[in-house]
């Protein structure tokens, strides 16, 4: 398979604050609504929770449906191991948040925004309230009818799904709902509702701000703009980093190991591990014509030296999905308690090696039947580790 040689290249969008949401807010809903959806889908801005729905389209869709009551939901339910991002964007420039959010209402014709804050993160609760309580002052000053507020979630990972957010945003237990219908005709409370990431949202304030060009001219073909990195493991260099979309792994690991680096795991827990020997033929984006591997991610880059057993990481990732899981699905209830088993039992000889065979035939069966990511997701790690580090889950 051929190399990527698409070279790192950082970016300074997100973080920057020139303090001019005020004025941005203003200028871009004296637009035509269909200018800035227009504007929007031109840019190929994809969700950065993970998913990569085009947000042009989202904001589009639930444009076009007919209803007395809509809703703009912020997904701040930010529990991904290795993922830290959005509350550092929560933290050091809110305003971008919300203004992106009143952008969508007025898009939507939504007069309601909510911000769901993972409840580990009730410590920001108090300074994103200050600053959500300026930002309503200012909408009503300018006659803009979108008050938004927060609800702090409990705790729950599976919160993370777009669904379980509407269960538990409606009082009752975080759970996945069945699709369709889809949550641009039929979300929170059963009104059509654009839920996005924190981040996705920043990004839509980029590009009312500078114009969809700029930022489609940032990463590769499919893959447009920047994307932030929770960088975290073995490496020097731990952190958030803003890096355009395309690049190789190699390059990455070039940057931000520490010359031991044995693999790279994308995406979080639920994400993929990817060895050393692969580095090379892996790039950092959304599938499409990008040669060789192409890896979606929500953000995290966790990096594993030599040092490290893929067993242990493996095992650890096991116990947070089999603790996480809503219990709903049998095959992600049952499937992950028996994963986890299943590995102990091969590594303590109770089983042959050939068993691994059998927990990844589970782990398939769990993707296709599974109600939810949750469960869809638990084999791309589980798959990749037992593929890539066979002997590590033996001796």
């Amino acid at each position: 398979m051929a190399e990527i040689h698409q070279l790192l290249k950082r970016a300074d969008f997100i973080f920057i604050n020139d303090n001019d949401w005020e004025n941005i807010l203003l200028k871009t809903i004296q637009r035509p609504k269909q200018e800035l959806i227009n504007e929007l889908i031109s840019s190929e801005l994809k969700g950065r929770g993970g998913a990569g729905f085009p947000t042009g389209l989202k904001w589009k869709l639930t444009s076009e449906v007919h209803s007395g009551k809509k809703y703009v939901i912020c997904n701040a339910d930010e529990g991904e191991p290795g993922t830290f991002k959005d509350r550092e964007i929560l933290t050091k420039v809110p305003y971008k948040v919300l203004t992106a959010m009143a952008v969508c209402g007025y898009i939507i014709g939504s007069d309601e925004g909510i911000i769901y804050l993972r409840g580990e993160y009730q410590f920001l609760q108090k300074s994103l309230e200050a600053a959500i309580n300026e930002f309503n002052y200012y909408t009503k000053k300018i006659a803009l009818n979108f008050p938004i507020q927060v609800f702090l979630g409990a705790g729950a990972y599976i919160c993370g799904e777009e669904t379980a957010l509407f269960e538990s945003l409606e009082g009752k237990r975080g759970e996945p709902r069945n699709k369709p219908p889809y949550p641009t005709t039929s979300g929170f409370r059963d009104h059509p509702t654009v839920i996005n990431n924190v981040e996705t949202l920043a990004h839509t304030y980029t590009i009312f701000k500078y114009g969809a060009k700029k930022f489609y001219d940032l990463g590769v073909q499919y893959s447009r703009g920047s994307k932030l990195f929770s960088v975290s493991g073995d490496t020097p260099k731990p952190g958030i980093y803003e890096l355009e979309l395309g690049m190789s792994l190699y390059d990455f690991v070039d940057e931000f190991g520490d010359g031991d680096t044995k693999a790279v795991q994308v995406g979080g827990a639920s994400g993929f591990l990817v060895p050393r020997k692969k580095f090379n033929e892996t790039a950092i984006g959304y599938q499409g014509k990008l040669v060789g591997i192409s890896l979606p991610t929500g953000g995290s880059m966790m990096l594993f030296n030599s040092s490290r057993s893929m067993y242990n990481v493996l095992d650890n990732y096991l116990e947070f999905f089999r603790e996480e899981s809503c219990g709903q699905c049998t095959p992600c209830r049952v499937g992950c308690q028996q994963l986890l088993a299943g590995i102990k039992a091969v590594k303590r000889g109770e089983r042959p090696a050939s068993y691994l065979d059998k927990l990844l035939k589970l782990s398939e069966t769990m993707q296709l039947t599974a109600k939810c990511g949750l469960g869809q997701s638990v084999a791309n790690s589980f798959a990749s580790i037992v593929e890539n580090f066979r002997e590590e889950m033996i001796y």
